[in-house]
């Protein structure tokens, strides 16, 4: 399958987007093209669930893109009805990489009340130890996601409507989840109290809509009407609208500073702030702190964009296309030879020759992982006849894996974790290389005075190492907290 970025192995990939939708003719076609928008939270699988009277609850899921399966008459003429969900995968938790069908989302279950469907945004940072005590209880798992989880419990509870059970469940999860989930006549959405990752609620008509981002509400031409808030859960039937609860004990909240770096849409709108012109501002904020000398400022396509737009702004530098993103490029289409395969690279991007040969060029991208990306791009610029390389990163050094959702790399692979930002310089071989600093980012995302270190106000563990929830399943496995160190 093609990836979502040139270099998609050296890059934090977010795991999943989940959309819902009632009251409309033919809610899988609407959540077809939700999880369209939502394609970049996951292009490894994807799966609708849809409900109907006359023939009940009826499923799909496949392995690709929504555009490859979602689009069909034949497949979508089996899912009949006025509700539905669906969900768009890249797995975290389980067979990372491996997925089997039965993986993927969404869940069903057929509970004395009825049925239900659930999709899960986040990843459980108790998993393990939940689906050890369910097991021993008799519990048999489908599947290798921490997800099913969820409706295990929801079958154990001893509560009488699926919502007080989805209640019951969620309050014996750890970590992060956003969750859509539906009965025969219920549309239903979940934020963990800390509202890690998002949520937000649309009307269409006289129905209703449930989304990761606003950009997919946008593409079934939906209002957005505001954010599940962190800690609630909306159930939304014809009956009686949107009814709003507050299953979980109140926390601060501490939603994921790496969408405004990265994974949601430039498009969509974050905490009432767009994601594009938050992206624009870091440029900003990067142009403020780490000014350089140079004739050109050249965003790594994508996703380095609105960064680069920002710097340059600040700067006074010109901004220019420097690399070119073929759109068509999938994975290289033949690899006999390692020859072939370093070639593979220059399919998937291309330096503008005419604009880059003999410029001080600075680099603008979104992040550092491993540093491979980083190393093959600033070859390429070189070999472009480039007279110097500066690297300008949109989001500060990432030390940390993350657990609540984002695939990550083991800590001793990320290169922030071992090297210093002078290290780090030397090891990619460029002329300078300068992060945005925590305190800029936070400046960026609208916190005029930085991060609070006392109570921060996102989840920032991926750069700070200071986890808002303790990974359980980890630590037993023997990963040891920054304050344990």
């Amino acid at each position: 399958m093609p990836p979502s970025h040139p270099f998609d192995d050296d890059k934090l990939r977010e795991e999943c987007g989940v959309f819902g939708v009632t009251g409309v003719a033919e809610a899988a076609n609407f959540v077809a093209l939700g999880l369209h928008a939502l394609q970049h939270r996951g292009q490894e699988a994807g799966g609708i669930v849809s409900y109907c009277p006359e023939e009940g609850f009826n499923s799909a899921r496949r392995f690709g893109y929504v555009r490859d399966n979602f689009t069909k008459a034949s497949l979508m003429g089996t899912l009949p009805g006025s509700i539905g969900i669906g969900h768009v995968r890249y797995s975290t938790a389980g067979s990372k990489g491996n997925t089997a069908i039965r993986d993927v989302q969404p869940f069903f279950g057929e509970f004395s009340m009825g049925g239900a469907a659930i999709a899960h945004n986040g990843n459980i940072t108790n998993a393990a130890a939940l689906r050890a005590e369910l097991i021993d209880r008799g519990s048999i798992f489908q599947s290798s996601s921490d997800s099913e989880c969820i409706i295990h419990l929801m079958a154990r509870s001893l509560q009488r409507n699926i919502p007080e059970r989805m209640k019951d469940a969620l309050r014996r999860v750890e970590g992060a989840f956003s969750v859509v989930a539906m009965t025969r006549t219920k549309l239903i959405g979940v934020r963990d109290p800390l509202g890690v990752r998002p949520l937000v609620l649309g009307k269409i008509g006289d129905g209703w809509a449930l989304s990761s981002e606003t950009c997919a509400l946008d593409i079934i031409g939906a209002e957005f009407v505001r954010e599940i808030a962190p800690g609630e859960m909306v159930v939304i039937s014809a009956e009686h609208g949107v009814e709003s609860f507050r299953p979980f004990e109140p926390s601060p909240s501490r939603f994921c500073i790496f969408e405004h770096v990265y994974f949601s849409r430039p498009d969509s709108i974050l905490g009432g702030r767009s994601v594009y012109e938050t992206r624009r501002q870091i440029g900003v904020e990067l142009a403020r702190e780490a000014p350089v000398e140079a004739d050109i400022v050249c965003p790594v396509p994508d996703s380095g964009t609105p960064a680069a737009i920002g710097f340059s702004h600040e700067s006074g530098i010109p901004y220019g296309m420097g690399i070119i993103r073929n759109q068509y490029m999938g994975r290289t289409f033949i690899e006999p030879t390692e020859q072939i395969r370093n070639m593979g690279v220059r399919l998937k991007l291309n330096v503008n020759r005419a604009l880059i040969a003999g410029k001080r060029v600075i680099l603008v991208d979104d992040s550092v992982v491993r540093g491979t990306t980083s190393r093959k791009i600033k070859e390429m610029i070189l070999d472009a006849g480039a007279k110097e390389v500066h690297f300008r990163i949109a989001s500060p050094p990432t030390a940390w894996p993350c657990f609540y959702g984002v695939d990550t790399p083991e800590r001793e692979k990320l290169l922030a974790s071992h090297m210093t930002e002078s290290e780090m310089r030397d090891y990619l071989a460029v002329d300078s290389l300068r992060f945005i600093s925590l305190d800029g980012l936070y400046r960026a995302v609208g916190e005029a005075g930085g991060r609070d270190s006392t109570c921060p106000q996102y989840c920032d563990a991926c750069f700070s190492g200071d986890y808002p929830v303790a990974p359980r399943d980890m630590i037993e496995k023997g990963f040891r907290l920054k304050a344990a160190e």
